[in-house]
């Protein structure tokens, strides 16, 4: 997979389509790519089986600033797990829910990906 670009505009959209076809992949079903609420934005939200499934995801075209994953400090878990709660009110029900990290780093031959369930 040589067509990766490393335009830092293109990494999130460019990361979230690799996360896309990875979670697919594993059996979930996408529901919401880029979700928006007055709270801010979920990456992804899925289902996996009975669970609803918060999806954040973090692309670096090099590890010059550490793992892609560890981006997602505290900060960004509070805010997702805000905006997960304002999504589960909307839906008016109460679901199981998990938030997972998808982390991508694009390498000249392609990506390497790591994906941890239940990361928070």
């Amino acid at each position: 997979m040589n067509c990766l670009k490393t335009d830092t505009k293109e990494l999130g959209p460019q990361g979230e389509d690799i996360a896309i076809r990875y979670l697919q992949d594993k059996g979930l079903k996408i529901i919401h790519r880029n979700y928006k609420n007055p709270i801010g934005e979920a990456d992804i939200i899925a289902r996996d089986n009975g669970t609803t499934v918060f999806v954040e995801v973090k692309t670096r075209s090099s590890s010059r600033y550490g793992e892609p994953f560890e981006a997602v400090n505290e900060r960004k878990r509070e805010k997702l797990k805000k905006i997960a709660m304002y999504y589960l009110k909307l839906m008016g029900s109460e679901m199981e829910v998990r938030f997972d990290v998808v982390s991508i780093k694009l390498k000249d031959d392609g990506y390497e990906i790591n994906h941890i369930a239940d990361a928070f």
